[in-house]
């Protein structure tokens, strides 16, 4: 089928993307001497000394990101990752309804998951913009917040139209990577719900930071995963 195939390589290029795009904001961060004196001389506030912020969380991805140059890098790529969520949410529910025999039907993974690709182009814009204004610090958490939300919901959602349908396609599929995406999409719902007293609190902050690049990754792994769910199809 072309939905299985498309969905696949769309899979690919949204995990590795926005993993190879904030990690390379922080090899700028960490390695800013590389630039010095150059077109491309990175922004103090951007500049971080050796760390392994997975590990230590000593600096965020927003950090990192949102400076000169490394926004010339990060912004495009989470835009375009946006597009391919798109892409891949829509291609989904065409999926769904073939094997449903339905035409035409939006399924609500499909409109939750295009909500979060709109919050993280939103997200994207509005980051490295600075307002002294508390109201629009405020509103860039909240985007951010929001396509997380959103995003876990979509794909909950989506895997559980799969597990309704796995006596079906049961031929098409790897079972143990949809247990892998059920238990996966079950740990980042647990994590967020036990991380949310921490996050509206103040201090915490190298915490938080670790929270953040390894939940990042968390949610894009689930794109992984979908590589190798599908069998190849001719």
């Amino acid at each position: 089928m072309k939905e299985i195939n498309q969905i696949r390589n769309l899979s690919l290029w949204i995990f590795f993307i926005p993993l190879t795009a904030i990690n390379l904001c922080l090899f700028i961060a960490v390695n800013y001497h590389f630039l010095e004196n150059t077109i491309f001389t990175v922004d103090q506030i951007g500049r971080s000394s050796f760390t392994i912020p997975y590990l230590d969380g000593s600096v965020s991805i927003s950090r990192v990101s949102r400076t000169y140059p490394a926004f010339l890098i990060f912004k495009p790529a989470m835009i375009l990752t946006a597009l391919l969520l798109y892409k891949y949410w829509k291609t989904n529910n065409e999926l769904i309804n073939s094997f449903n025999n339905t035409s035409g039907k939006n399924y609500k993974f499909k409109i939750f998951g295009i909500i979060s690709a709109v919050f993280l182009t939103i997200h994207s814009i509005l980051l490295g913009v600075e307002f002294d204004i508390k109201i629009f610090k405020l509103l860039r958490r909240v985007v951010l917040l929001s396509f997380i939300v959103f995003e876990i919901i979509a794909q909950g959602v989506l895997v559980y139209n799969f597990y309704k349908l796995k006596s079906k396609i049961k031929h098409l599929f790897n079972g143990n990577i949809l247990k892998c995406k059920i238990m996966l999409v079950s740990l980042l719902i647990i994590v967020a719900f036990i991380s949310l007293p921490m996050l509206v609190t103040k201090g915490n902050t190298h915490l938080k930071h670790l929270l953040e690049w390894n939940y990042f990754v968390g949610v894009i792994l689930f794109y992984l995963l979908t590589k190798f769910f599908w069998k190849k199809t001719t």
